[in-house]
């Protein structure tokens, strides 16, 4: 999303795909959710991820 226009549409989007009787901490896990998956997509498309096994070797450093 890069523009307001574009976030406004992901928000009413998400939400014409929920029920009415959702609630807002629903709407709220919803939306981060989706986002968090756009900017993962996001991440892989620019090649800004890294193995499991780079993952590992961050991790037992700490």
């Amino acid at each position: 999303m890069t523009t307001a226009l574009l976030a406004k549409e992901f928000v009413q989007k998400t939400l014409d795909e929920m029920p009415d009787d959702v609630s807002v901490e629903e709407i709220i896990r919803e939306l981060t959710f989706k986002r968090m998956i756009e900017r993962g997509l996001q991440d892989s498309l620019n090649n800004r991820v890294i193995s499991q096994q780079q993952l590992e070797q961050h991790i037992a450093q700490w």
